[in-house]
């Protein structure tokens, strides 16, 4: 069990590494289970961070390797100039802790982020010599996440890329100047070079280009290079579960608009499984801050509305916005509002209309409008029908005919939609900061 020395520095680092929101599910088929000796696997228990599709709550060991950090970014409560106890774990204590944990169940995964220690190099470093005792000394096959740092050198980079299941390059804010005004030692430059190192990887692996280098672990059954250690048995697919990054939300005067089109650029062309939306926590009094009475957490949950028009539902940024604001409505979602902006294509006949006009259709989302599609085929649908395939009434009643009729009491009138569906409750944030539970909480015997 860990000594009191190894608990301190977890509650420190631990509740330091909660205001990273970049880590999810893998979709990563890294087995060990068949391994004599070894432990762990990162396919059956669907990883991520709070909850899997069917429910379950998943945990990660979600840590630093540290906190005390050379950067003093204004937003971060982990900035040099602010008065917070500091820690920094060794490489062994992280792979000790995690096998420990998962042994005893408390963790399914690792989630590894760090401050910047003396230098992005030097953090690198470090944090690749934690996963190479993790996948080689204790055999560990499970879920890996590690954040790059940016500015790393890219074989750094390679070599925890061939080590982790996923990798994270955190932009943080959106805009170059947002940075120069509020994180002067991190440039847009530097942490683009090495997202686009990474997507570069993946996708020279997936076009079976992958080629070893210098210091790198070895393919499947080859033997590792004397610098990097010997025995290894790992695949040499790099970050096969992909990159994702995360954007503080509120921190700065950056627009929804700015944000989501970065969004969108970040999706289509380096390929990123995901984008995370951070609501920004006050930690400081600085003056190029804002003064917030709490975190934006319903800008954080439109924004994670729209990101996912964008990424499943054939949207495009641009059409997001009224020509007159470059912010999100944050009186009803995304959709709602686009759908309200151009009544002029509603409403919709569902038993005519083809897969991609029904996914614009608000509270018709993939699967059911794929049941629709399906369905139609053996006889015409009503709005019972529609219940029962989940379609949300409450928002398509407004914007569709069934049989060519719509709802009795729906007048198909602006003022008369925007009325109602602005006296929805706002909806609870789809992405929160979820409370984590405690290790500390875990080992002391808390009933969980």
């Amino acid at each position: 069990m860990p000594n009191n020395e190894l608990l301190r520095k977890l509650n420190i680092l631990g509740a330091a590494a909660k205001y990273d929101a970049s880590c999810a599910s893998s979709g990563v088929d890294r087995r060990g289970s068949s391994k004599q000796g070894a432990l762990g696997n990162s396919v059956a228990c669907g990883i991520c961070h709070s909850f899997t599709p069917d429910g379950r709550c998943v945990s990660l060991l979600k840590v630093l390797q540290s906190n005390d950090c050379v950067y003093d970014c204004k937003y971060c409560v982990n900035r040099r100039t602010n008065d917070v106890e500091r820690a920094t774990f060794t490489p062994r204590e992280i792979a000790t802790l995690t096998y420990e944990f998962y042994r005893r169940n408390y963790i399914e995964g690792l989630f590894l982020s760090s401050a910047v220690i003396m230098s992005p190099d030097n953090t690198m470093e470090i944090m690749c010599e934690t996963l190479r005792l993790l996948r080689q000394e204790f055999s560990f096959y499970g879920y890996i996440h590690v954040k790059a740092i940016p500015g790393a050198d890219p074989l750094l980079i390679e070599k925890a890329g061939r080590l982790a299941d996923r990798m994270s390059v955190n932009i943080e804010l959106p805009s170059e100047a947002s940075l120069t005004r509020l994180a002067p030692q991190k440039k847009k430059n530097s942490i683009f070079n090495s997202m686009r190192y990474i997507s570069g990887r993946i996708e020279e692996d997936k076009s079976g280009k992958l080629l070893l280098r210098d210091n790198l672990p070895a393919p499947l059954g080859e033997t590792m290079p004397k610098s990097y250690g010997t025995g290894s048995s790992f695949s040499r697919t790099f970050v096969p579960g992909g990159q994702s990054t995360q954007l503080i939300v509120g921190a700065t005067d950056d627009t929804d608009h700015d944000i989501l089109t970065l969004t969108e650029n970040l999706y289509n062309k380096m390929q990123l499984k995901r984008v995370y939306y951070s609501a920004y926590v006050p930690a400081g009094k600085d003056p190029r801050l804002p003064t917030l009475a709490e975190p934006p957490l319903l800008k954080e949950n439109r924004l994670y509305h729209a990101a996912w028009l964008l990424r499943l539902y054939g949207f495009q940024s641009s059409e997001l916005f009224d020509k007159n604001s470059p912010n999100l409505n944050l009186r009803y979602d995304p959709k709602c509002d686009w759908a309200v902006r151009n009544l002029d294509l509603f409403p919709v006949e569902v038993n005519k209309a083809d897969y991609d006009t029904l996914l614009r259709i608000p509270g018709i989302g993939t699967i059911s409008a794929r049941k629709i599609v399906s369905a139609r085929k053996v006889g015409s649908l009503g709005f019972e029908e529609l219940k029962e395939m989940g379609v949300v009434l409450k928002r398509a009643q407004y914007f569709i005919t069934c049989r060519g009729k719509m709802m009795p009491h729906i007048k198909f009138d602006t003022k008369f939609i925007d009325a109602n569906l602005s006296l929805d409750k706002r909806a609870k944030p789809i992405f929160s900061n979820c409370e984590k539970l405690s290790l500390l909480d875990y080992i002391n015997g808390g009933d969980y």
